[in-house]
């Protein structure tokens, strides 16, 4: 399975591109767009149009893409919204799902905490995928989204697996599994 994963911002919009098969995680490509100076519509643009053709390069399975949190300053969380917003577009537009992950999420799926450091995300981005270098930090959030939701597919694959005989999923209860 191939996974595209996006950072959101105005200014960088950080992707990484990895491959999953079985436990095993493979980096194929990462960078960032950068959306420019220009008019916001014409930088939204720019982030759509990029998004998309990241889908056509890379012909993911599916996509991740990082929750936007709360800034101190609402406009610099709305910009960010809508640089979002223009992202998960671009990614529709492929007719991808979309999974999303908060920053925590992320952290704690890359970094074993959810208070981690931007430092310790890269240099585990960097371990998990047998870099030769540390990524940029944008491209290394995006890869750790990537890397989030191959951890949450794998979850979620082994809560299927426990799935009887029926369809419905089997549940301990005082010790034992019930249906």
């Amino acid at each position: 399975m191939i996974i595209l994963g996006i950072d959101p911002g105005l200014r960088t919009t950080g992707f990484g591109v990895i491959h999953k098969q079985g436990t095993k995680l493979r980096y194929i490509a990462s960078g960032t767009i950068k959306s420019g100076e220009g008019d916001l519509p014409t930088r939204l643009k720019v982030i759509l149009d990029s998004v998309a053709e990241l889908t056509v390069t890379y012909q993911p399975d599916c996509a991740a893409i990082e929750k936007v949190f709360v800034n101190v300053n609402p406009q610099s969380t709305l910009l960010l919204g809508q640089a979002r917003g223009a992202a998960i577009c671009g990614l529709m537009s492929a007719t991808l799902t979309v999974a999303e992950y908060s920053p925590t999420q992320i952290k704690q799926a890359v970094t074993g905490t959810g208070k981690a450091a931007k430092e310790q995300v890269q240099d585990m981005v960097a371990r998990l995928l047998a870099l030769p270098g540390l990524p940029g930090s944008d491209a290394a959030d995006a890869l750790g989204v990537a890397i989030c939701h191959a951890n949450a597919q794998g979850a979620l694959a082994a809560i299927a697996s426990t799935a009887g005989p029926s369809g419905f999923a089997l549940h301990m209860k005082r010790g034992r599994l019930v249906g």
